[in-house]
């Protein structure tokens, strides 16, 4: 990363020039991400406090929820920061370290959508060996391997990334540290680190891909061979929900890293940029989780219990300052 010392920090795209336009900015990213923080704060305290909960699918989605966390504060509440003081930098360390956290953040949930498309495969089409199959062990072991493989995915290109000579000026045409658009700012010939991006990447993202292919094609094929319509539909509206945001996913994100960082177009990127970065994480508790009814239940039970303790509480206080007088 010494070749890059002259470069001592970024310059972030800003998404407006005016300043009405980088408040409604900040306004809207500060609702999208107190909607994230919310949802997958609630999956992640209705899972760890209800045991009945505490099975493989819901192991699974706490995962994903305490991922879709890091995900999304990784990048927007510098974003915001940004619009609202009215700059545009962020520091190299900042930049490294964010670049870092994303990938990490993004190979992991690759990983855990594809474990997450296995686990319902196995519930569905071989419902007498899930117990069998996905055990405690197992899948503490699974979802071990998906952040170790996210980690090691994030260290591999982060240490490609910045090794490289900038030369290029530190500005981006993102809102966020994202390896192409720091591609473009070498100044050496980046074909063979753009080919290694593409060939590592690739590679992840299609054996992912087929596991995921492969898991719904079986899953579909059983829910087919429900004898009654209603079946099929219940089973249908659990599972085209799933498949669409981890389309929209798989979908965005190729389109941003897999394309060579020469093939570009701004406001594409940008679009692109928020799909996968934004959607996903505020999306998934919803779509994952809010819609399942066992899970609204232990969340109702889990609010209900709450507020009947706050209603008590000044209660209990006012007789025991009481007593003490």
């Amino acid at each position: 990363m010494s070749n890059s010392s002259s470069v001592t920090q970024f310059l972030l795209l800003p998404f407006a020039d005016t300043r009405e336009v980088q408040l409604l900015h900040f306004w809207l990213f500060l609702g999208i991400y107190l909607a994230a923080l919310l949802g997958n704060v609630l999956i992640i305290t209705t899972i760890a406090w209800h045991q009945h909960l505490h099975t493989p699918m819901y192991f699974f989605l706490l995962n994903l929820a305490v991922l879709d966390l890091g995900f999304i504060s990784t990048i927007v509440p510098k974003s915001m920061d940004n619009s609202l003081w009215d700059t545009r930098a962020i520091s190299y360390a900042g930049c490294v370290i964010q670049v870092f956290l994303f990938i990490f953040a993004m190979s992991t949930e690759y990983c855990l959508l594809t474990i997450m498309s296995y686990d319902r495969y196995i519930a569905i089409y071989k419902p007498l060996h899930y117990g069998t199959l996905l055990g405690s062990r197992a899948c503490v072991h699974m979802a071990a391997a998906a952040w170790a493989t996210g980690f090691l995915n994030a260290l591999l290109h982060t240490a490609n990334t910045f090794s490289l000579p900038l030369c290029k000026g530190n500005a981006l045409d993102q809102f966020f540290c994202e390896i192409p658009q720091i591609l473009k700012l070498s100044c050496s010939g980046t074909f063979l680190r753009e080919a290694g991006l593409l060939v590592v990447g690739g590679c992840l993202f299609f054996i992912c891909f087929i596991f995921i292919v492969l898991s719904y094609v079986q899953i579909f094929r059983a829910v087919l061979r429900i004898p009654s319509e209603q079946g099929q539909h219940k089973a249908f509206s659990t599972c085209l929900p799933h498949l669409a945001m981890v389309t929209l996913f798989v979908s965005t994100s190729f389109f941003a890293y897999l394309k060579p960082p020469s093939i570009s177009f701004l406001s594409l990127d940008l679009v692109m940029s928020v799909l996968y970065s934004l959607i996903p994480p505020t999306l998934n508790p919803l779509i994952y989780s809010l819609r399942n009814k066992e899970v609204k239940d232990a969340l109702r039970k889990l609010i209900t219990g709450g507020v009947s303790k706050i209603i008590k509480c000044p209660s209990s206080t006012l007789q025991l300052v009481t007593a003490l007088m």
